[in-house]
């Protein structure tokens, strides 16, 4: 087995968002995440929504658009 091919595997801190910290063992040093267990929806059994670049709205305007439009056609038959 050759020696000098294995990475580093070193101690780690991981830093969320939210500003849950905790350790763990990774090649790096210092990872940064988004979402982990101690704000994620699924673990702490609360509704948050993560809205990335107004996505939401969009899907609600056009979701409200196209259910007018098929009020609107109904009311024509």
């Amino acid at each position: 087995m050759n020696v000098a091919i294995h990475p580093n595997y070193v101690d780690c801190v991981v830093r969320c968002a939210c500003g849950h910290t905790f350790k763990t063992r990774s090649v790096k040093s210092e990872i940064t995440v988004d979402i982990c267990s101690a704000c994620h929806p699924f673990f702490t059994g609360k509704q948050k929504l993560v809205d990335t670049a107004g996505r939401i709205e969009k899907f609600q305007r056009r979701y409200n658009a196209t259910k007018l439009g098929s009020q609107k056609k109904s009311k024509k038959a």
